[in-house]
């Protein structure tokens, strides 16, 4: 997705969380200025309106890891449409916080951190948006934390989400989803980016066109990665690509090399990845590459969890002739 184009989809995610307050939706009545977010997780929080800010709004994104280029990017796009609003939304004076759901040593989002998140947006009666997450698996921890906050629902709002079961049910959604998402029975998250079944189905069409016939697919077994796979193999077969198997990949496997010997005897003539490349996913690719041969034989596909700088820092040479997705 160009800059620009987020900056877009930001603008509207920042529009949408303050009509919110000036509508005076969540959070406390009570005056005061609000308490700070723990330092653990989150910067100090940002303010230059005027007095002290009545509200905060957060950002909750992986500051750590592969995904940081895009999300320091997102962080500064926000404060700088606080700065032109003057921190303000309406009557209220809105203070921002910047808080990162990884850690250094996952090097990317942690399901603890992004628990502990949680439960501090919740206790906080002072949070009354959230401009987040950027990974699916991560949303689905925090949304019903904050779905049942002790002052109301938080506003919730995602610019990268695209797991399809976190808003409806479907093939590959569990009995329970999206409902166990949402224990106070109100909806309080939204998304302004496609969801995986249009990207998977983009894909599969874009795989037809290229002149697949016979496609391996992989998955890093997470909400994300499992799901998009899904909707990728649904979509492939009802165009009449052949689906030459389905697994999943370890993310802490030091080789794939036999995985793709698997993948060389099946014949398939394109290997899709649905995941993230901070799943060892650059190993992923070489191993493709080192066992399969260059991208421009076997055909090397994947969604937007690859779309990053990252895979072509980490994977180098063997990233060249793969395609890669953004649900944009």
């Amino acid at each position: 997705m160009a800059l620009k184009t987020k900056g877009m989809f930001l603008v509207g995610l920042l529009i949408a969380l303050l009509a919110l307050v000036a509508a005076g939706c969540g959070g406390s009545d009570g005056g005061g200025a609000p308490e700070a977010l723990p330092s653990s997780s989150c910067t100090a929080i940002e303010y230059e309106g005027d007095g002290d800010p009545d509200y905060l709004v957060v950002s909750d994104l992986p500051l750590q890891g592969a995904s940081r280029t895009q999300t320091i990017q997102i962080a500064n796009a926000i404060r700088y449409e606080l700065k032109k609003a003057n921190f303000k939304a309406g009557d209220y004076n809105i203070g921002y916080q910047s808080c990162d759901d990884a850690t250094a040593q996952a090097g990317k989002w942690d399901s603890g951190k992004c628990s502990q998140n949680a439960n501090a947006y919740a206790a906080n009666d002072k949070v009354i948006g959230i401009i987040g997450t950027f990974n699916s698996g991560c949303a689905g921890i925090i949304i019903p934390v904050v779905n049942q906050a002790p002052d109301g629902g938080i506003a919730m709002v995602s610019p990268a989400n695209t797991y399809v079961c976190l808003t409806q049910g479907g093939p590959g959604c569990d009995t329970t989803e999206p409902d166990k998402y949402y224990p106070s029975g109100t909806r309080n998250y939204a998304r302004v980016v496609a969801n995986d079944a249009y990207q998977g189905g983009a894909d599969a069409e874009f795989a037809k066109s290229i002149g697949v016939k016979n496609v391996y697919i992989l998955n890093d077994k997470e909400a994300y990665g499992l799901g998009v796979a899904t909707n990728f193999r649904g979509a492939a077969e009802s165009l009449g690509i052949k689906i030459a198997g389905f697994e999943a990949w370890d993310p802490k496997a030091s080789s794939y090399e036999a995985l793709f010997g698997k993948v060389k005897a099946s014949g398939a003539d394109a290997v899709f990845l649905g995941g993230l490349i901070d799943e060892n996913g650059a190993q992923v690719i070489k191993d493709k590459v080192a066992v399969l041969g260059p991208n421009t034989g076997v055909k090397l596909l994947t969604p937007d969890g690859f779309a990053l700088q990252g895979t072509i820092d980490d994977a180098g040479p063997a990233s060249a002739g793969m395609y890669m997705s953004v649900a944009g």
